[in-house]
């Protein structure tokens, strides 16, 4: 919802230096509502998620690998990037671990090489998601999950996803604009 919000005022900014033809108000209000409506539908219909590739398993050539498991867990790839986190960027991303015991080791890590960052799409997408990569620790992760494939440790453990509908459209946001989602 924040990138219809940012849309929406990137409109009136635009549409307050046009000479009307049409009523604007108006329109504006219709155009907002259908951003909000595709924003609240994507989320709350619960059929996107946000995932990463992380360091471990990008630097072990696991990307492919990991990416057809997605594909074959019927998840549709709408948005994904290759990149590095900076420190600074990894800190962000992981603020609401700011607090917790392993948070430096944590932003260290995310920061210590390249990521794929995803958004992947279906029905039900983040419980499904949460139940292909499997737990937290390799070592407690259900055979065939994710984690037990290609994860290492609990700090190293291949992917990242998001744990609510409304993390993943906060964590997508971080890394995706809408136009790099389709």
């Amino acid at each position: 919802m924040q990138r219809s919000v940012f849309f929406l005022k990137m409109f009136k900014k635009k549409a307050a230096k046009v000479k009307p033809t049409i009523n604007m108000p108006i329109f504006a209000a219709r155009f907002e509502n259908t951003l909000v409506n595709i924003a609240k539908r994507n989320i709350m219909a619960g059929n996107r998620t946000f995932t990463m590739i992380k360091p471990d398993a990008v630097k072990n050539n696991n990307i492919g690998n990991i990416l057809a498991h997605f594909v074959k867990g019927g998840f549709s790839i709408v948005a994904m990037k290759y990149t590095q986190l900076s420190a600074e960027k990894a800190g962000e991303f992981y603020a609401v671990h700011k607090e917790r015991p392993f948070y430096g080791e944590l932003v260290a890590f995310m920061s210590s090489g390249p990521i794929v960052a995803a958004i992947l799409e279906k029905d039900n997408a983040v419980e499904d998601f949460r139940t292909l990569i499997g737990a937290t620790d390799p070592a407690k992760a259900a055979q065939g999950t994710v984690r037990q494939l290609y994860g290492t440790n609990v700090g190293e453990n291949a992917v990242h996803g998001s744990d609510s509908n409304e993390n993943a459209a906060i964590e997508g946001a971080f890394f995706f604009s809408a136009m790099e989602c389709f």
